[in-house]
């Protein structure tokens, strides 16, 4: 990753298709736009590209979020759980839309613990969002299975594994809706933009009208309509630029996966030398979109240990425990409820009252395994010296 990396012909003749009709907004002017409707072309095909029955464009995979939040009527006085290792967008959207974050502990697979899930579980979880974490898959079937039981919706966050599947059936297909990422830096890119998908008509319905300010999509789903409301909405709509080149970026995700999946590989057998080493659990190697190799050691100092001579060597790999845009214990912000809005929201009442309290100390499994893991971000283009610059610091790192 990301898709920037094989930007060609084909994304310049999609957006060139837009340029020539003059047409950037994706509804209405539908005598200029002589038929092209990029982004609703690319929801029908990344829909069906997953398998599942309806696709919702937007701005974002922030954005993605917040409107499958806001389709399930998640909102003020609700809890949705997610987990402590996560990009800051998952829970930001749970506070957008007025409801409470709750983080549940990660297990081997870097992803959300089924068993830690249940215990999270009150009469206030409205949603649970376990998150595809660095391009492999959660323990969805397991966690669907509880929450199934407890009759709340799963919302899949797949924002880094768009193209990832579990058995067969793709990431994002699992749960009531499947929200995805397009940012700059993700497998398949559209600059920004994102996408959810779900089976459900009325929830595809309630998300087109609610990201285009509550217009009535009715006599057109996934069109515009009349000029009546169901309920208030805001602005997520994507633009036909964008779209078109989530078509371009489309049909050539398979083929980047392919490429990571060799280049993942070729790194993993070098990590695998090295002492101590052992790897995250991927529940479907053939499903894994190898957007991120994981590796552990066995102590935090070792982590740190190999770390700097990797650093050394020029081919430093990300320490997630010291990440502060993805790791709970860093997020000082969420930590100190800290918020623009004078009242004190989200973190307090109107009245002052603090309404939530979130404890760095709260997730020591997660700790546990965070501070012994080490991550490389797998290219679709590997050049060969780079290649050799890596492998010669694996090759120094074992040695310690």
């Amino acid at each position: 990753m990301p898709g920037f990396e094989v930007f060609g012909d084909e994304e310049k003749q999609e957006i060139l298709a837009v340029l020539d009709t003059g047409v950037l907004f994706r509804y209405e002017f539908g005598e200029q736009r002589r038929g092209i409707y990029k982004v609703r072309t690319f929801e029908e095909r990344f829909a069906a590209y997953c398998g599942a029955a309806y696709g919702q464009a937007v701005t974002s995979g922030t954005a993605a979020l917040k409107v499958a939040l806001a389709a399930l009527g998640v909102g003020a006085g609700d809890e949705v759980i997610t987990q402590g290792f996560t990009f800051v967008a998952t829970w930001e959207a749970i506070f957008e839309v007025g409801a409470v974050p709750v983080f549940a502990e990660i297990d081997a697979t870097l992803n959300m613990d089924p068993a830690d899930l249940e215990q999270k579980i009150t009469p206030r979880t409205r949603a649970i969002i376990p998150v595809h974490m660095l391009g492999a898959q959660a323990r969805i079937e397991e966690i669907k299975a509880i929450a199934d039981r407890h009759r709340i919706p799963v919302i899949e966050d797949t924002a880094q594994a768009s193209g990832g599947a579990l058995h067969g059936r793709r990431l994002g297909t699992f749960g009531a809706c499947g929200t995805f990422s397009f940012d700059a830096v993700k497998t398949m890119t559209t600059g920004e933009g994102g996408m959810v998908v779900t089976d459900s008509e009325e929830l595809w319905n309630r998300m087109s009208e609610y990201h285009d300010h509550g217009h009535d999509h009715v006599p057109n789903p996934g069109g515009r309509g009349g000029e009546g409301r169901r309920f208030i909405g805001t602005n997520y709509r994507m633009m036909e630029l964008q779209g078109a080149m989530g078509l371009a970026q489309l049909a050539k995700l398979d083929g980047m996966i392919s490429s990571q999946k060799q280049h993942k590989s070729d790194l993993k057998e070098l990590a695998a030398r090295i002492p101590g080493v052992s790897f995250r659990t991927i529940l479907d190697e053939a499903g894994d979109t190898a957007t991120f190799l994981a590796f552990l050691l066995d102590s935090p100092e070792r982590a740190r240990a190999v770390n700097g001579v990797l650093r050394e060597g020029g081919a430093g790999a990300i320490a997630f425990g010291e990440n502060t845009w993805h790791y709970y214990p860093k997020w000082e912000h969420l930590l100190g409820g800290k918020t623009m809005a004078q009242s004190g929201w989200p973190f307090k009442e109107g009245d002052g009252r603090r309404r939530v309290f979130y404890d760095a100390q709260a997730l020591p499994m997660s700790a546990a395994i965070m501070d012994r893991l080490l991550v490389y971000q797998i290219p679709v283009k590997l050049p060969e010296a780079r290649l050799k610059q890596t492998a010669e610091a694996l090759t120094k790192a074992a040695l310690l």
